[in-house]
């Protein structure tokens, strides 16, 4: 049997959840959590094979609970259930080692069937998920171009912004003053065609 576990402040949305898992006698709910905090605390001793996890949580997000359960659950499969769709909170997730990431419309069969296509390798993500996701690599090959035409600074301070550091902490490792990591952001935004920070990392590629 499948240990499952749900971390989702919504009180209706997780009633809901719990019900849908109890739909599939292969699955059994192990714990239920309003926080991420609480998440972390129990999650480790239950050890779920699936986390259905909401991103946005009362104080640490799910985005970062799950980079966090992963680092003490490593084989633990994240699906982040959400309202959200615009592309930085799914990256975000991605890279937080979100196993799939579906919304909280779905149907009781797609959430049953997304932690049986996760737990068979899958990557499971709704229609309108998945269609951003294709949209964005077909945008790798533009966006590859655009940081080629950054200069050798720019591209070392986006590869810090793509590994999560602060304006402080490029600054410090870079031995620059935090204004000067502004002024090479706002060349990055301007020549990348990107508003924030994590935009910015979206487009970042590792030198092979």
């Amino acid at each position: 049997m499948i240990k499952i576990a749900i971390v989702e402040d919504s009180k209706t949305t997780r009633e809901g959840l719990k019900a849908i898992v109890g739909l599939s006698t292969d699955y059994w709910c192990v714990g239920v959590y309003e926080t991420a905090e609480d998440a972390l605390r129990y999650l480790p001793r239950l050890a779920p094979q699936v986390v259905l996890m909401d991103i946005q949580l009362p104080s640490m997000s799910g985005i970062e609970c799950a980079s966090l359960l992963k680092r003490v659950l490593p084989e633990v499969m994240v699906i982040m259930v959400t309202v959200y769709e615009d592309p930085d909170r799914i990256f975000s997730a991605l890279r937080a080692g979100a196993s799939g990431y579906i919304l909280k419309r779905s149907r009781p069969e797609q959430v049953l069937a997304a932690i049986k296509e996760v737990q068979g390798g899958g990557v499971p993500m709704s229609a309108e998920i998945a269609r951003k996701v294709i949209q964005h690599f077909r945008d790798q090959s533009s966006s590859a171009a655009e940081v080629d035409n950054l200069s050798s600074r720019e591209k070392e301070v986006l590869e810090l912004v793509a590994n999560g550091f602060s304006n402080r902490e490029i600054a410090d490792r870079l031995y620059i003053s935090i204004d000067t990591v502004r002024w090479h952001l706002k060349h990055i935004y301007a020549k990348l065609h990107v508003r924030s920070r994590t935009e910015a990392a979206l487009k970042y590629r590792p030198q092979a």
